[in-house]
């Protein structure tokens, strides 16, 4: 049976726009955003980072979501955090949706293309954000100052190495930083 508080949140969330989870809502809802970050991450065996619902409330990151369909329930997430560089974006997560993943996906775009924003990224969405205009990072000292103290092996062609979750990935960065 739903709450009053529930059923306000409910009235309250708009539709088709992002809003902002606060601290106190992503601990009331935390196992909800987690099935849409492990939804997102499952061609991977799920998010390096995200393990369990509670490293969500736990995690000190910036959470907003979308409601992009006729239920009541949030169907997509963007998880940013602030670094000294800006706000990396850090994870997202939909229901598997046409609708929740375009969402995501032009919600990054957004948000690469505006001055503060940047990623680390590879595979399929970089692709898809190269597609899209998002201008690469391919200054070797910029990227190292940027991920300062982390061990990176730079590729020569903007991408490098890192070990993420104990495996080695191949990044790229993008956006636009605060240099």
């Amino acid at each position: 049976m739903k709450t009053l508080i529930d059923l306000i949140k409910e009235i309250s969330a708009p539709k088709n726009q992002w809003f902002p989870i606060t601290k106190s809502e992503l601990m009331d809802y935390e196992d909800d955003v987690f099935d849409l970050i492990q939804n997102a991450y499952a061609y991977i065996g799920g998010h390096a980072n995200y393990k369990n619902p509670k490293d969500l409330s736990l995690s000190g990151e910036d959470f907003e979501a979308i409601d992009v369909d006729n239920d009541p329930d949030i169907d997509a997430v963007s998880i940013s955090k602030k670094r000294p560089y800006g706000n990396k974006l850090v994870a997202t997560g939909h229901d598997g949706s046409k609708d929740a993943k375009r969402a995501v996906i032009k919600r990054r775009i957004d948000k690469l293309k505006s001055q503060g924003y940047y990623i680390e990224v590879s595979g399929k969405l970089q692709d898809i954000l190269l597609s899209k205009g998002v201008a690469p990072i391919t200054d070797e000292e910029l990227v190292r100052n940027i991920l300062k103290g982390k061990d990176i092996k730079w590729n020569g062609d903007g991408t490098y190495e890192r070990i993420l979750g104990g495996t080695s990935h191949t990044k790229m960065m993008l956006g636009k930083p605060n240099i």
